[in-house]
């Protein structure tokens, strides 16, 4: 049963990663992995609120492993990101390669933690 809350949640992100990631890259052009760079922060944000209302127990074990493998786990990209930022490389571009690791890596932190406290305060 696990396995099958994992396959579908994961089936869910990837198609949420695939439908908002490619509008905002629309909206934005191609010169920056926006889209990847956003549905990482979010991911990350919403990560943290699923973790907060788990502490609480409000949510089942299934559901946790549903949402955080599963769904948040095909949604976030880091495998994306990671092809990304060698792209950017490749290309010569070293701040924008820089800014794609620093600012995902420390946006993402501070989104899983603002999720999680944003909870908290509110319990």
């Amino acid at each position: 049963m696990n396995l099958l809350l994992v396959i579908l949640g994961g089936g869910v992100g990837a198609g949420g990663r695939y439908l908002l990631g490619g509008w905002l890259q629309s909206l934005v052009g191609y010169g920056f992995p926006w889209g990847t760079f956003t549905v990482n922060i979010l991911g990350s944000l919403v990560l943290g609120l699923v973790f907060g209302v788990a502490q609480q127990g409000s949510l089942s074990s299934g559901t946790v492993l549903f949402l955080t493998v599963g769904v948040l786990g095909g949604f976030t990209t880091f495998s994306s990101f990671s092809f990304e930022t060698m792209q950017l490389l490749a290309l010569g571009n070293v701040g924008a390669s820089l800014l794609n690791v620093a600012g995902q890596f420390v946006m993402s932190l501070l989104a899983v933690y603002l999720g999680f406290t944003l909870l908290r305060g509110l319990g």
